[in-house]
């Protein structure tokens, strides 16, 4: 059981995203997702909606756990967020 990171961007396609997500969660008890910046931000929470989708026929239902985190991008250090989902219990 690894914790997975998915760096996600405002160019990150929510589709491919959400399969990630769906297959990553049957794998792995939960997920992290870093984002930095409104347009990521926006990306990611579609993901999250569009995997929600794809899974919960099979039971899972996924939360979303939002924080602040501090990330090193090109030797410059940025707050961005960190997204935890996981399955709800």
């Amino acid at each position: 059981m690894n914790n997975e990171i998915l760096k996600i961007s405002s160019k990150s396609n929510p589709n491919s995203v959400a399969g990630a997500i769906a297959g990553l969660i049957k794998e792995n008890e939960k997920i992290e997702m870093q984002v930095v910046g409104a347009g990521a931000l926006n990306q990611a929470i579609k993901a999250i909606a569009i995997a929600r989708g794809f899974i919960a026929p099979l039971g899972i239902e996924l939360i979303c756990i939002p924080s602040f985190t501090e990330l090193e991008i090109d030797g410059e250090k940025r707050t961005g967020m960190k997204l935890l989902i996981k399955e709800e219990k």
